[in-house]
């Protein structure tokens, strides 16, 4: 053998071991595929349970995590390296490329729920793998040109590369907008918000029923969710131009497929004969298949809405009689630029007058591209509108025809929304300048969908919490009773904390009847802890009272100790009552001392001042009731008053409701009205039991306080008591909502 036939015996086996991975890499590419497509999935499932055919972002967004596995996706366009001659390998390619048109498609949406600066380094981001993708593309072509002359692929690839295009500036066109938008949607929220509540006049305390309340959660559930950005981003005419990009990518990826079978070299090229990546390309190009197929599915749906919506509008006459070839609001954020100063100082004259010209000329380019894109977005909706009118026409047609025309105009008011809600809910309907009116369906979905989270709210009711308000007094006197020092603050969860772990601690108690009550506490711990996460603020002592709490019951709910002491096997002296609760004095004098000395654990001493108090109060009562010696009258008497404590501590649940209604942040909106129509049906039976128990006249939020219970209850001679009566419930909060329900 030569010395030049063992160096080229040589090279082809270091080529060959270096390439021996690459069915692996494959298979990489074929996963970070998969976890697209799955998520695309999971968004398409997610909208047609929840009857949102516009179909929401919620798993397939886009972010950094969505963007590395994108990248890994799309190996295949940017490999220029890696050999891959014969069609099935340059299927392969072009599958990447429509499956990268159809995830642009996808998340388009999602970035309106970012903040801007999340949307300014997310669309950079993207944007350098667009450009790279595209480049590659462009010099694959070229190299093509050398070594095949396939035309069929040079055109998909062309086709791609434009429509990819495409879908950039539209996308970036949509980042423009969604910072004005929300501002406009914010302004119109607010407005609507003022016609549902009265702000100010706290002297003045608001009664709402349990149906008046579901009616105030019905008016923001509206609101949030025709308000939500994603929603807002949906139904524009940028966004659906994205449905026949897709679309036309998808067909043209079966076209070129199908013409790569119809020719009879393609089966002369198989397996990894063609490429380093061997078998693994049929896995790539099956997964990638699959997930343009799924993905088309959410932008078709957005495209078709909008046009749906316009059809509907011209059919039912209310669409708007004004036009504006470009609205505002797409132009308003570039016009801003335009008119702001330079944002950087400078000192000649002669500079700041060239940089500020230059300035205005890209700017007034940029408008004029942001307002040939939305221009050529109402062109091919106005195409769409036109080839699916005879499609829509036969529709309404037959539909029509079903009606009794007696009954038309008492059906169509009715139709709207489902029993028991509102018919005015159309008002307070967010909606941009210059789009058209929603059509029914999507009302009656949103209706719909609120009355399931009421329902799942309601099927998820506290069923020992309602056994255990059974017990309340009329007008929960245990919130005088569990502590007549009145020396140490005081909070809902930590005093409801302390109470049943005394109650843990009496002996000759049967363990089914102390496992009832902490189920019963447990369920309830989570509505007064909603109620004081509600009504304070961030460093307030009240939180910090509360999240002492939250440790001391961990430790009570699972193991029955409280701060590490087993209140089971206390050192009682002759398994009595008095020795039971004097041994706890005692542990808390002695806890409170170790952790003062503690830097770390000095907030535990908030828990064991609580506990020396009650524990106090409770053993002098003890020893003044001569007629009530018993274990069992004496844990009875606990359990009444911590019901009692929960009682007044949940009479705030309305005003809980009403301020998740109403939330600060527009893309947390959603979420937190959400919250307030399940916990409106998780705590029906809850207020049908206090409705009928006296509340005390505490205005405001001082309600929402068990100080201000306390102090009120402790008076000689309070102020005259709230009857709560044919389940009107008192319903006030801070500042910011006292509500009115407008009739």
């Amino acid at each position: 053998m030569t010395e030049q036939e063992f160096n080229q015996q040589h090279k082809e086996f270091l080529q060959a071991s270096l390439e021996s991975p690459m069915p692996w890499i494959g298979m990489y590419i074929a996963a970070a595929s998969l976890v697209c497509s799955v998520a695309m999935a999971g968004d398409v499932i997610h909208g047609i349970r929840r009857k949102k055919l516009w179909f929401p972002s919620k798993y397939f967004t886009m972010n950094a995590a969505s963007l590395t596995v994108l990248a890994v996706a799309m190996k295949l366009p940017v490999d220029l390296t890696t050999a891959m001659w014969g069609r099935k390998y340059s299927l392969a390619k072009l599958s990447s490329n429509v499956f990268m048109i159809t995830v642009m498609g996808n998340f388009l949406i999602s970035f309106a729920s970012m903040k801007n600066n999340e949307i300014f380094m997310n669309i950079v981001a993207f944007g350098i793998l667009l450009i790279t993708i595209i480049v590659n593309n462009c010099i694959q072509m070229h190299t093509w040109g050398d070594v095949t002359d396939d035309d069929v692929f040079k055109t998909h690839i062309k086709f791609d590369i434009i429509s990819m295009l495409v879908l950039f500036v539209t996308l970036n066109s949509l980042v423009l907008t969604i910072p004005t938008a929300k501002r406009y949607i914010e302004l119109k929220y607010n407005e609507l918000h003022e016609t549902t509540c009265e702000v100010g006049k706290l002297e003045e305390i608001g009664k709402l029923t349990h149906q008046k309340l579901k009616e105030v959660v019905e008016k923001y559930w509206v609101m949030a969710e025709t308000g939500s950005p994603q929603f807002v981003m949906a139904l524009s005419v940028v966004t659906a131009t994205s449905g026949p990009i897709c679309l036309a990518s998808a067909l043209s990826l079966i076209r070129a497929d199908i013409l790569s079978k119809r020719d009879a070299y393609f089966y002369n090229i198989d397996g990894g004969i063609g490429s380093s990546y061997g078998w693994s390309i049929s896995f790539i190009l099956i997964i990638q298949y699959i997930g343009v197929v799924v993905g088309t599915i959410a932008p078709v749906c957005r495209w078709f809405i909008a046009t749906s919506i316009n059809c509907n509008n011209l059919f039912t006459n209310t669409h708007h009689k004004e036009f504006k070839l470009v609205e505002t609001y797409w132009i308003q954020r570039l016009v801003d630029w335009k008119a702001a100063p330079l944002p950087f100082p400078i000192r000649s004259v002669k500079c700041k007058k060239v940089i500020g010209s230059a300035k205005i000329l890209v700017l007034n380019v940029c408008i004029a591209v942001q307002v040939g894109i939305v221009v050529a977005s109402k062109l091919v909706q106005l195409i769409s509108i036109i080839i699916t009118l005879p499609l829509f026409s036969c529709f309404y047609f037959c539909k029509r025809m079903k009606e009794d025309p007696e009954s038309n105009a008492s059906t169509n008011n009715r139709s709207l929304y489902p029993e028991n809600t509102s018919p005015k809910l159309d008002l307070y309907v967010l909606q941009l300048e210059g789009e058209a009116k929603l059509p029914k369906i999507i009302m009656k979905n949103m209706c719909h969908e609120l009355n399931q989270v009421i329902q799942m709210g309601k099927s998820k009711q506290p069923k020992n919490l309602t056994e255990l308000l059974q017990k309340t007094n009329n007008n929960f006197k245990g919130v005088a009773d569990f502590d007549k020092t009145n020396q140490v603050p005081k909070s809902w969860t930590m005093s409801v904390v302390n109470l049943t772990s005394i109650a843990i601690a009496l002996p000759n108690i049967e363990s089914y009847t102390v496992d009832r009550l902490i189920s019963s506490v447990s369920e309830g711990l989570l509505y007064a802890g909603l109620v004081e996460e509600s009504f304070s603020s961030k460093g307030d002592n009240r939180r910090n009272l509360k999240c002492v709490a939250d440790l001391v019951w961990a430790g009570v709910e699972l193991n029955r100790k409280w701060l590490d002491k087993d209140l089971r096997k206390l050192p009682l002296a002759g398994k009595t009552i008095e020795g039971t609760l004097q041994a706890l004095i005692d542990i808390t004098e002695k806890a409170t001392f170790e952790f003062q000395r503690s830097v770390t654990e000095r907030s535990k001493v908030l828990a064991t001042n609580s506990m020396h108090k009650i524990s106090q109060t409770i053993l002098n009562d003890y020893k003044s009731n001569m007629d009530a010696r018993t274990d069992g009258h004496l844990f009875e008497q606990l359990s009444i008053m911590i019901a009692d404590i929960l009682g007044a501590s949940l009479s705030n649940l309305p005003r809980v409701v009403v301020k998740k209604c109403y939330h600060g942040a527009i893309e947390e909106r959603e979420k937190s009205i959400k919250l307030a129509a399940h916990l409106l049906g998780e705590t029906e039976e809850i207020l049908e039991i206090i409705k009928h128990h006296q509340l005390p006249s505490l205005c405001g939020d001082r309600a929402a306080y068990i100080d201000e219970w306390h102090a009120y209850m402790m008076q000689k001679n309070p102020p005259a008591i709230i009857p709560s009566l044919n389940n009107e419930i008192v319903a006030s909060s801070s500042g910011e909502l006292h509500i009115n329900v407008v009739e």
